[in-house]
């Protein structure tokens, strides 16, 4: 029953801002970290972002540094995405995935730790 469902996918200009939510359900373990990651077209899926749901500490690669921001509310049910000043190239279908971890190792953070995936909300930067 573990589920992870996306939303808030948008056409938006580049520049505009959109905050995209991954509603979560069925976790039990106090271990674990969500990661947002974006498969752009005939491209690999790469993470955006990655917020550990046990210390809250967060992650964000140097292109999406400054710019985007992951947060989450005090009971835990849904992750944030805030997406600002989104360019041409943020285009892709975004995906939030849990990565379940070792409290004594810690989480990778990437797409290959990821243990379930959302179905992924379209996100489409144009003018």
């Amino acid at each position: 029953q573990l589920q992870l469902v996306e939303s808030g996918g948008d056409l938006v200009q580049p520049g505009g801002s959109l905050r995209l939510s991954c509603a979560l359900s069925g976790f039990t373990s106090d271990y674990y970290a969500i990661g947002w990651f974006r498969q752009a077209p005939e491209k690999g899926r790469e993470g955006v972002s990655c917020l550990n749901m046990n210390d809250f500490t967060t992650y964000y690669p140097d292109s999406v540094k400054d710019r985007f921001i992951v947060s989450t509310e005090s009971a835990k049910r849904t992750v944030y995405l805030q997406m600002n000043n989104l360019k041409t190239e943020s285009t892709g279908l975004y995906y939030c995935g849990a990565e379940f971890f070792n409290p004594g190792f810690g989480t990778t953070c990437q797409v290959g730790g990821v243990n379930f995936w959302g179905r992924g909300t379209q996100v489409n930067v144009s003018t």
